[in-house]
């Protein structure tokens, strides 16, 4: 474990440049040969739009991770937070801790947040439009939303305590999950239903992204499974009856335009209800 703390306490971001294009390279090339649903478009174009996104998000929290640095410099300076009023414990056990508790905030709070707060849906909105669901989705955000994700992420920072090597940690895996339960792939179904007791397996997300309620506002999770099981937000659906996409945005020219994908948050469609 201190050999994982060292290399995340100084991470370059050639690293993690790394991480993310090595995640997609390797999901894209699984998933051209197992995919889940043989789709019928263009592969490039919609990659695309999602990699422009992607690249948003990247500026957007290289621009504002000095906010992290501070907090978690901060937290740890100023014995704040829940993991620092925790017993003395194993260094594995206070990383998990850690990492669920980031994982709740970062991930599973503001995404259950964006999907009941009109203003914000309408950005996560963007994400929920795709539908040819694949691992280059994973960061198909509107960059409005990439500061939205960001400022939980910092406030999940300060409450927790987590120091700057477990904020990087949890940020490389989340890429990495992301990537995983996005990618157009299939697994054996009792292992995609083994995974998902622990983590957010494929199936399980893909549910997610069902067009029509109530599958839209289930499953909000990205790295662990134990969120949504808790509060009662897990469910399940065929893989053969999910459909891809928000019914509020059903066609090619809303979806598939970048322009438009970028102007949806402050169209008047927009202030629609998911549902």
């Amino acid at each position: 474990m201190d050999a994982i703390i060292a290399y995340f306490s100084t991470i370059p971001s050639s690293h993690r440049s790394l991480i993310l294009v090595g995640g997609i390279t390797f999901f894209w090339l699984i998933e051209n040969a197992f995919p889940l649903f043989n789709f019928t478009y263009k592969k490039w174009q919609h990659a695309g739009i999602n990699i422009f996104m992607t690249f948003t998000t990247i500026v957007v929290n290289f621009c504002l991770a000095f906010i992290l640095l501070k907090t978690a410099d901060w937290t740890i300076a100023n014995n704040f937070g829940i993991l620092q009023w925790l017993p003395e414990m194993s260094i594995w056990l206070y990383a998990l801790i850690g990492l669920l508790l980031l994982d709740l905030i970062g991930a599973y709070l503001v995404h259950l947040v964006e999907h009941k707060t009109k203003f914000l849906w309408r950005f996560h909105l963007i994400h929920h439009t795709d539908t040819w669901i694949d691992t280059t989705t994973a960061n198909r955000h509107h960059p409005g939303e990439s500061v939205i994700r960001f400022a939980f992420t910092a406030f999940g920072v300060l409450i927790i305590g987590s120091p700057m090597w477990m904020v990087f940690l949890y940020q490389t895996l989340s890429v990495v999950a992301t990537q995983f339960n996005h990618a157009n792939i299939s697994l054996p179904k009792k292992v995609d239903t083994f995974l998902s007791y622990f983590i957010v397996s494929p199936d399980m997300h893909k549910v997610h992204h069902h067009y029509v309620l109530p599958y839209t506002d289930s499953n909000y999770g990205n790295i662990f499974s134990i969120w949504d099981r808790l509060f009662g937000t897990f469910m399940t659906l065929p893989k053969e009856e999910i459909i891809y996409g928000i019914d509020t945005h059903p066609n090619p020219e809303e979806h598939n335009e970048l322009k438009n994908l970028l102007k949806i948050p402050f169209q008047k469609a927009a202030l629609k209800e998911n549902s």
